[in-house]
């Protein structure tokens, strides 16, 4: 059976709900399940409506949706159902392996186009499953050399989404501008506690008690972008710092996974700092 998705984010205002559903109405559609969320503090309006049935008049659908909402309402109408992505890694190999089982067999619901890392270690093991890798290397360039060529690779293939399966280089505010909210990442903690680098370092020496993963798009602040999904695993004493990464490297693919899924499924809304996650 056909479905048509519609998302909206827009101000909040009376009789919203009720507007939207007399135009699914008004072109034969039926609702499935509406999901709606209001930012009371900054009166904003989130939505997700899933129907059965396809309007008769797509563009005639999508007009009286923006005649009914607040102007600079942003819609979007059966978005593409299959995600493009690209993978940027540097050596760690966890967080990208899991990414790509996934996809060879057809359970991640999106297109790894290709894989780009600062290094070439990982190289042979991506070839395996017949995608393209793409070797940068940061080393003897200037930041903005070596990100103008990973740029001008990641945009080779007009992508959705660019997963950063643990590719340890700080991006420059102009780098991330260029693709805003499209940039995913993985932190190995449960933000905000212990940004920045060696957190489970920093977490064995403060005798913690769970450790964590944090998925979260990237911004021009270091591990402070909108959170995706998190996750945590209790732990005691008697962990050391390495049985503390080996636990923490699971949670990561856990959470990476789970944040991949999301997107995919187009249930997560950017509201400033921060996300709406319909997860049903």
């Amino acid at each position: 059976m056909k479905q048509t998705l519609i998302l909206i984010k827009c101000k909040d205002a009376v009789g919203l709900v009720s507007s939207i559903s007399h135009i699914v109405a008004k072109h034969e559609l039926n609702i499935i399940t509406m999901r709606e969320y209001v930012d009371e503090e900054h009166q904003r309006f989130f939505v997700r409506v899933v129907c059965s049935g396809e309007p008769q008049d797509p563009s005639g659908f999508a007009m009286d949706l923006q005649n009914k909402l607040p102007s600079n309402a942003e819609i979007a109408i059966n978005p593409s159902q299959k995600k493009k992505i690209a993978i940027l890694v540097t050596k760690e190999h966890h967080c990208l392996a899991d990414i790509l089982i996934r996809h060879y067999f057809d359970t991640l619901h999106a297109d790894v186009l290709t894989v780009i890392g600062n290094y070439d270690d990982l190289a042979h093991f991506v070839k395996k499953f017949d995608i393209s890798f793409h070797f940068v290397s940061h080393e003897n360039k200037t930041k903005v050399e070596f990100e103008e060529e990973l740029a001008t690779q990641i945009e080779k293939y007009d992508v959705d989404y660019i997963i950063l399966a643990k590719f340890m280089r700080i991006l420059s505010p102009d780098f991330v501008s260029r693709f805003e909210n499209k940039l995913i990442n993985i932190h190995h903690s449960f933000l905000p506690a212990f940004v920045g680098a060696n957190p489970y370092r920093q977490a064995h020496e403060r005798g913690v008690k769970i450790i964590g993963a944090t998925a979260h798009f990237v911004t021009d602040k270091l591990d402070e972008g909108p959170i995706i999904t998190q996750d945590i695993k209790k732990i005691d004493h008697s962990y050391g710092l390495g049985r503390m990464k080996t636990m923490g490297k699971e949670i990561e693919k856990s959470v990476l996974s789970r944040a991949i899924q999301l997107l995919v499924e187009d249930r997560v809304m950017v509201n400033g700092n921060k996300t709406i996650v319909f997860k049903s």
